[in-house]
């Protein structure tokens, strides 16, 4: 007999309840407002947008987080291409406002707002501790990043640096367009099946299971990504949906030419690229585990 129930399946892909939905968008809409009130951002050019699985609507009850990127784009980082210079695009002027110092001027809006107290610097993040109306919050202040091609068109991006000088791209509103595309796709089963994913994770955390660090939430919904939208349109229970896309998974990351071409949920990154944490073995060990742990 399968450890869950097909009640008990369904129960977790649901999303966050109202309660938590309203501390969710309580955290966004105040950080929102610390940036637009403060004196020097407000003469800055930015935008506040969600980001994550708060922003994709993949969280999980009791596990919800908010991520809030707050990205200056009044300036922009950018790669070229090798055949391409930067005088042929025209990148020529310096800039005058570093990504230094939008961070502290981020992190003071937020002081100013929140209290010295309640707002802690991190490697990557400033974050707000959570309160009896907000959820702990993780602000991230970037940079617009442009990929350019040999055209000279573009694929816009964010891009930051965190306190220990580690430059990371990311391309939030690729991911989050792409997730309501096979979510449309899959009659809402994708982020509904990462959900499930997400929760057996921290499942097998509170009973004592040796997970993997390596394993993560955002890796979670990159192999729920990855997964034919067959598997979650062709069968009728959450229970055959859950073993048919672990079997998938499992199958494909035996060997790493089976899943190279596999990439995050915005097509942007191959999701086992040397940068990464997690290897394909990683994966292939885990669903190996999970399997064992369902009692399939």
């Amino acid at each position: 007999m399968a450890k869950f129930t097909e009640d008990q399946l369904i129960s977790y892909t649901k999303p966050p309840s109202k309660t938590e939905e309203t501390k969710l968008k309580n955290s966004e809409s105040s950080v929102r407002d610390a940036i637009s009130s403060n004196e020097k951002l407000k003469k800055k050019s930015t935008e506040t947008f969600g980001q994550g699985s708060y922003a994709n609507k993949t969280n999980v009850r009791l596990n919800s987080d908010i991520d809030i990127n707050v990205c200056y784009t009044g300036g922009f980082f950018y790669t070229l291409p090798k055949e391409k210079t930067k005088e042929e695009l025209g990148l020529t002027n310096p800039a005058t406002y570093t990504y230094t110092e939008f961070k502290d001027d981020v992190e003071q809006a937020l002081v100013d707002k929140f209290g010295r107290s309640d707002v802690k610097r991190n490697d990557k993040c400033i974050t707000i501790v959570a309160s009896s109306t907000r959820i702990e919050t993780d602000v991230v202040p970037t940079w617009e990043y442009r990929r350019f091609k040999n055209n000279g068109s573009y694929t816009t991006g964010t891009k930051f640096r965190t306190d220990k000088s580690k430059w990371i791209e990311n391309f939030p509103k690729q991911h989050i367009a792409n997730g309501i595309d096979k979510n449309s796709k899959t009659s809402r089963r994708f982020k509904r099946l990462t959900r499930l994913h997400r929760k057996l994770r921290y499942k097998m955390i509170d009973d004592g299971e040796n997970v993997s660090d390596n394993i993560t939430s955002f890796l979670l919904e990159c192999l729920v990504w990855n997964t034919p939208n067959r598997i979650m349109n062709d069968y009728d229970t959450w229970e055959k949906r859950l073993k048919e896309s672990i079997n998938y998974i499992y199958q494909n990351t035996k060997e790493q030419v089976d899943c190279k071409e596999w990439g995050e949920v915005s097509e942007l990154f191959y999701l086992f690229h040397s940068e990464r944490k997690w290897s394909y073995s990683d994966v292939n060990n885990y669903m190996q585990e999970l399997w064992n742990y369902l009692e399939y």
